[in-house]
Protein backbone atom coordinates (compact mmCIF):
# COMPACT_ATOMS: atom_id res chain seq x y z
CA UNK A 1 0.00 0.00 0.00
CA UNK A 2 1.15 3.25 -0.99
CA UNK A 3 1.73 6.12 1.71
CA UNK A 4 -0.30 8.59 2.03
CA UNK A 5 0.60 11.50 0.22
CA UNK A 6 1.36 15.08 2.03
CA UNK A 7 -1.65 17.54 1.49
CA UNK A 8 -1.68 21.09 3.52
CA UNK A 9 -3.59 19.40 6.09
CA UNK A 10 -0.98 16.81 6.94
CA UNK A 11 2.01 19.00 7.59
CA UNK A 12 3.79 18.92 11.10
CA UNK A 13 5.63 22.37 11.43
CA UNK A 14 6.34 22.11 14.49
CA UNK A 15 9.90 22.62 16.03
CA UNK A 16 11.90 23.10 19.31
CA UNK A 17 13.76 26.13 20.21
CA UNK A 18 15.62 25.40 23.97
CA UNK A 19 12.82 23.72 25.18
CA UNK A 20 10.61 25.90 23.77
CA UNK A 21 7.73 24.22 21.58
CA UNK A 22 7.14 26.67 18.66
CA UNK A 23 4.15 25.81 16.28
CA UNK A 24 6.45 26.70 13.21
CA UNK A 25 9.75 28.02 12.42
CA UNK A 26 8.90 31.60 11.21
CA UNK A 27 9.09 34.44 13.90
CA UNK A 28 10.11 38.20 13.63
CA UNK A 29 13.80 39.44 14.33
CA UNK A 30 13.87 41.93 17.09
CA UNK A 31 13.76 45.18 16.19
CA UNK A 32 11.37 44.76 13.49
CA UNK A 33 8.74 43.60 15.35
CA UNK A 34 5.93 45.62 17.28
CA UNK A 35 2.36 45.56 18.48
CA UNK A 36 1.03 47.92 15.42
CA UNK A 37 1.66 45.21 13.22
CA UNK A 38 -1.47 43.38 14.41
CA UNK A 39 -3.30 45.04 11.89
CA UNK A 40 -1.62 43.35 8.92
CA UNK A 41 -0.10 40.18 10.65
CA UNK A 42 -2.26 37.27 12.92
CA UNK A 43 0.49 37.03 15.77
CA UNK A 44 -1.81 33.64 16.61
CA UNK A 45 0.14 32.19 13.55
CA UNK A 46 3.99 33.24 13.67
CA UNK A 47 6.39 30.66 15.98
CA UNK A 48 6.68 33.63 18.22
CA UNK A 49 6.41 37.50 19.29
CA UNK A 50 10.11 39.12 19.67
CA UNK A 51 9.35 42.73 20.87
CA UNK A 52 12.34 45.27 20.26
CA UNK A 53 15.27 44.61 22.50
CA UNK A 54 14.70 46.43 25.43
CA UNK A 55 17.57 48.05 27.55
CA UNK A 56 17.29 48.65 31.61
CA UNK A 57 17.57 52.72 30.99
CA UNK A 58 15.65 54.67 28.36
CA UNK A 59 17.88 55.46 25.42
CA UNK A 60 17.32 58.07 22.84
CA UNK A 61 19.28 55.79 20.68
CA UNK A 62 21.82 57.67 17.86
CA UNK A 63 22.31 60.30 15.75
CA UNK A 64 19.78 60.90 12.54
CA UNK A 65 19.63 59.85 9.72
CA UNK A 66 19.68 56.02 11.50
CA UNK A 67 18.43 54.07 8.13
CA UNK A 68 19.92 54.26 4.57
CA UNK A 69 19.56 52.23 1.71
CA UNK A 70 22.05 50.61 -0.03
CA UNK A 71 22.09 47.73 -3.18
CA UNK A 72 20.83 44.76 -1.87
CA UNK A 73 19.23 45.80 1.50
CA UNK A 74 19.60 48.86 4.33
CA UNK A 75 22.22 50.04 6.87
CA UNK A 76 20.47 51.07 9.95
CA UNK A 77 22.03 52.31 13.17
CA UNK A 78 19.72 52.60 15.72
CA UNK A 79 21.55 52.47 18.39
CA UNK A 80 19.06 50.54 20.51
CA UNK A 81 16.44 53.75 20.99
CA UNK A 82 14.47 52.23 24.35
CA UNK A 83 12.06 53.19 26.81
CA UNK A 84 13.78 51.32 29.49
CA UNK A 85 13.15 48.34 31.58
CA UNK A 86 10.26 49.92 33.42
CA UNK A 87 7.78 51.12 30.69
CA UNK A 88 9.00 47.17 28.78
CA UNK A 89 7.22 45.72 31.84
CA UNK A 90 4.32 47.91 32.68
CA UNK A 91 3.36 48.71 28.96
CA UNK A 92 4.80 46.49 26.43
CA UNK A 93 4.41 42.95 27.88
CA UNK A 94 1.10 43.39 28.42
CA UNK A 95 0.51 44.77 25.06
CA UNK A 96 0.95 41.16 24.00
CA UNK A 97 -1.00 39.73 26.29
CA UNK A 98 -3.93 37.62 24.81
CA UNK A 99 -2.15 35.99 22.03
CA UNK A 100 -1.46 32.36 22.00
CA UNK A 101 2.26 31.40 21.06
CA UNK A 102 5.38 32.61 23.10
CA UNK A 103 6.54 35.78 24.06
CA UNK A 104 10.59 35.97 23.60
CA UNK A 105 12.67 39.00 25.26
CA UNK A 106 15.36 40.79 23.83
CA UNK A 107 17.51 41.94 26.18
CA UNK A 108 20.52 44.51 25.61
CA UNK A 109 22.45 45.72 28.74
CA UNK A 110 25.71 47.63 29.01
CA UNK A 111 27.52 45.07 31.45
CA UNK A 112 27.58 41.27 32.38
CA UNK A 113 25.48 42.07 35.92
CA UNK A 114 23.67 44.44 33.95
CA UNK A 115 22.47 41.50 31.82
CA UNK A 116 21.58 39.36 34.57
CA UNK A 117 19.76 41.60 36.64
CA UNK A 118 17.36 42.37 33.83
CA UNK A 119 17.06 38.19 33.15
CA UNK A 120 16.21 37.88 36.67
CA UNK A 121 13.72 40.74 36.59
CA UNK A 122 12.05 39.83 33.21
CA UNK A 123 13.06 35.75 33.31
CA UNK A 124 10.78 35.56 36.26
CA UNK A 125 7.66 37.10 34.50
CA UNK A 126 5.21 34.21 33.34
CA UNK A 127 3.83 35.82 30.28
CA UNK A 128 7.80 35.45 29.01
CA UNK A 129 9.19 32.04 27.83
CA UNK A 130 12.31 33.10 26.69
CA UNK A 131 15.54 35.12 26.83
CA UNK A 132 17.00 36.47 23.87
CA UNK A 133 20.09 38.15 24.95
CA UNK A 134 21.72 40.41 22.50
CA UNK A 135 25.26 40.51 22.57
CA UNK A 136 25.93 42.22 19.61
CA UNK A 137 25.65 45.52 21.42
CA UNK A 138 28.57 47.90 22.80
CA UNK A 139 29.96 46.70 26.27
CA UNK A 140 31.34 49.79 27.50
CA UNK A 141 33.14 48.21 30.45
CA UNK A 142 35.22 45.97 27.55
CA UNK A 143 36.33 49.31 25.67
CA UNK A 144 33.08 49.27 22.92
CA UNK A 145 33.72 45.80 22.55
CA UNK A 146 30.54 43.88 21.89
CA UNK A 147 30.16 40.93 24.16
CA UNK A 148 30.00 38.18 21.31
CA UNK A 149 33.53 39.02 20.02
CA UNK A 150 34.95 37.80 22.64
CA UNK A 151 34.91 34.07 23.55
CA UNK A 152 35.57 34.24 27.25
CA UNK A 153 32.69 37.26 28.35
CA UNK A 154 30.07 35.00 26.40
CA UNK A 155 31.33 32.08 28.08
CA UNK A 156 30.75 34.07 31.62
CA UNK A 157 27.92 36.33 30.25
CA UNK A 158 26.03 33.10 29.70
CA UNK A 159 27.16 31.45 32.58
CA UNK A 160 26.23 34.33 35.21
CA UNK A 161 22.72 34.38 32.99
CA UNK A 162 21.54 30.83 33.96
CA UNK A 163 22.45 31.48 37.33
CA UNK A 164 19.27 34.00 38.11
CA UNK A 165 17.18 32.34 35.44
CA UNK A 166 15.12 29.18 34.15
CA UNK A 167 14.34 30.35 31.00
CA UNK A 168 15.95 29.27 27.96
CA UNK A 169 18.62 31.45 26.57
CA UNK A 170 19.08 32.43 22.94
CA UNK A 171 22.52 34.16 22.31
CA UNK A 172 22.35 36.42 19.61
CA UNK A 173 25.28 36.24 17.92
CA UNK A 174 27.11 38.69 16.16
CA UNK A 175 28.63 38.31 12.51
CA UNK A 176 31.44 40.68 13.12
CA UNK A 177 33.97 38.25 14.28
CA UNK A 178 36.84 36.32 12.78
CA UNK A 179 35.65 33.39 13.69
CA UNK A 180 31.84 32.64 14.81
CA UNK A 181 32.24 29.06 15.17
CA UNK A 182 34.80 29.86 18.57
CA UNK A 183 31.94 32.44 20.12
CA UNK A 184 29.21 29.44 19.34
CA UNK A 185 31.36 27.09 21.25
CA UNK A 186 32.02 29.91 24.00
CA UNK A 187 27.76 30.23 24.17
CA UNK A 188 27.28 26.30 24.02
CA UNK A 189 29.96 25.86 26.93
CA UNK A 190 28.20 28.75 29.20
CA UNK A 191 24.89 27.08 29.08
CA UNK A 192 23.06 29.29 26.44
CA UNK A 193 19.90 26.69 24.99
CA UNK A 194 20.07 27.90 21.52
CA UNK A 195 21.73 30.65 19.28
CA UNK A 196 20.92 33.37 17.10
CA UNK A 197 22.95 33.44 13.79
CA UNK A 198 23.49 36.49 13.28
CA UNK A 199 22.88 40.12 13.80
CA UNK A 200 23.52 42.79 11.26
CA UNK A 201 26.78 43.08 9.57
CA UNK A 202 28.89 46.70 10.22
CA UNK A 203 29.01 48.54 7.14
CA UNK A 204 29.25 52.18 6.07
CA UNK A 205 27.98 54.15 2.77
CA UNK A 206 28.62 57.22 2.21
CA UNK A 207 27.19 60.23 0.14
CA UNK A 208 29.47 61.55 -3.09
CA UNK A 209 27.70 64.85 -3.24
CA UNK A 210 27.77 65.70 0.30
CA UNK A 211 30.59 63.85 0.94
CA UNK A 212 29.28 62.75 4.66
CA UNK A 213 28.29 59.29 5.71
CA UNK A 214 24.54 58.37 5.15
CA UNK A 215 24.02 56.93 8.52
CA UNK A 216 24.83 59.70 10.91
CA UNK A 217 26.80 57.40 13.37
CA UNK A 218 29.15 56.92 10.59
CA UNK A 219 28.51 52.88 10.76
CA UNK A 220 25.64 51.11 11.10
CA UNK A 221 24.70 47.35 10.33
CA UNK A 222 24.11 45.97 7.34
CA UNK A 223 20.28 44.01 6.75
CA UNK A 224 18.50 42.36 3.40
CA UNK A 225 18.85 40.20 0.65
CA UNK A 226 22.96 41.35 0.62
CA UNK A 227 23.57 39.70 3.63
CA UNK A 228 22.06 36.33 3.21
CA UNK A 229 24.74 33.99 1.77
CA UNK A 230 27.13 35.16 4.59
CA UNK A 231 24.58 34.06 7.14
CA UNK A 232 23.92 30.70 5.22
CA UNK A 233 27.73 30.11 5.73
CA UNK A 234 27.46 30.91 9.40
CA UNK A 235 24.72 28.60 10.25
CA UNK A 236 26.19 25.86 8.37
CA UNK A 237 29.36 26.80 10.30
CA UNK A 238 27.99 26.82 13.60
CA UNK A 239 26.30 23.62 13.01
CA UNK A 240 29.63 21.86 12.58
CA UNK A 241 30.74 22.85 16.51
CA UNK A 242 27.38 22.85 18.09
CA UNK A 243 24.66 21.15 18.77
CA UNK A 244 22.26 23.77 20.08
CA UNK A 245 19.44 24.67 17.98
CA UNK A 246 20.01 27.57 15.52
CA UNK A 247 17.65 30.54 14.61
CA UNK A 248 18.57 31.56 11.27
CA UNK A 249 18.65 35.86 10.47
CA UNK A 250 19.93 38.02 8.30
CA UNK A 251 17.94 38.36 4.68
CA UNK A 252 15.11 36.21 4.54
CA UNK A 253 13.02 37.45 2.18
CA UNK A 254 10.97 34.84 1.30
CA UNK A 255 10.27 31.20 1.67
CA UNK A 256 13.20 29.70 -0.05
CA UNK A 257 15.55 32.14 2.02
CA UNK A 258 14.06 30.52 5.04
CA UNK A 259 14.09 27.23 3.66
CA UNK A 260 18.05 27.67 2.60
CA UNK A 261 19.08 28.77 6.08
CA UNK A 262 17.05 25.50 7.36
CA UNK A 263 19.01 23.21 5.04
CA UNK A 264 22.36 24.81 6.20
CA UNK A 265 21.22 23.75 9.82
CA UNK A 266 18.59 26.18 11.08
CA UNK A 267 15.95 25.14 13.41
CA UNK A 268 13.89 28.51 13.19
CA UNK A 269 14.34 31.58 11.14
CA UNK A 270 13.35 35.20 12.45
CA UNK A 271 12.18 37.97 9.29
CA UNK A 272 13.33 41.51 9.68
CA UNK A 273 14.14 43.42 7.16
CA UNK A 274 11.11 41.55 4.52
CA UNK A 275 8.74 43.07 6.69
CA UNK A 276 9.23 46.47 6.55
CA UNK A 277 8.69 45.52 2.33
CA UNK A 278 5.97 43.69 2.69
CA UNK A 279 3.92 43.75 6.45
CA UNK A 280 2.49 39.98 5.76
CA UNK A 281 5.83 38.75 5.61
CA UNK A 282 6.00 36.49 7.88
CA UNK A 283 2.88 35.08 7.25
CA UNK A 284 3.44 34.81 3.09
CA UNK A 285 7.03 32.91 4.07
CA UNK A 286 5.29 30.14 5.86
CA UNK A 287 2.42 29.48 3.62
CA UNK A 288 5.48 29.64 0.93
CA UNK A 289 7.28 26.87 2.87
CA UNK A 290 3.56 24.71 3.36
CA UNK A 291 4.03 24.94 -0.46
CA UNK A 292 7.53 23.68 -0.82
CA UNK A 293 7.23 21.29 1.79
CA UNK A 294 3.82 19.69 -0.43
CA UNK A 295 5.62 19.82 -3.63
CA UNK A 296 8.29 17.45 -2.24
CA UNK A 297 6.17 15.77 -0.04
CA UNK A 298 7.84 16.70 2.80
CA UNK A 299 5.28 15.88 6.00
CA UNK A 300 7.77 17.14 8.97
CA UNK A 301 9.56 20.65 8.54
CA UNK A 302 12.20 19.29 10.65
CA UNK A 303 13.57 16.87 7.44
CA UNK A 304 14.92 20.38 6.56
CA UNK A 305 17.16 21.25 9.02
CA UNK A 306 20.66 20.49 8.18
CA UNK A 307 19.51 18.70 4.86
CA UNK A 308 22.11 20.89 2.43
CA UNK A 309 23.89 18.03 0.84
CA UNK A 310 27.55 17.70 0.85
CA UNK A 311 29.02 15.13 -1.03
Amino acid sequence: MSETRVTPETLNLEVRIGGLRLQNPIMPASGAFGQEMDEVVDFNRIAAIVPKSITKEPRKGNLTPRVCEVPGGMINSIGIQSKGLEYYLAKTIPSFKGYDVPLISSISADSVEEFAEMAETIGALPEVAALELNISCPNLKGNGLAFGMDPEVTRRLMVRVKEVTDKPIIAKLSPNVTSIQEIAIAAEEGGADALNVANTILAMAIDIHSRRPKIGNVMGGLSGPSVKPIIVRMIYQVRQVSKLPIIGCGGVMNGEDAIEMMLAGATAVQVGTASFINPTALTDILEEIKGYMVQYQIRDVNELIGGVRIS
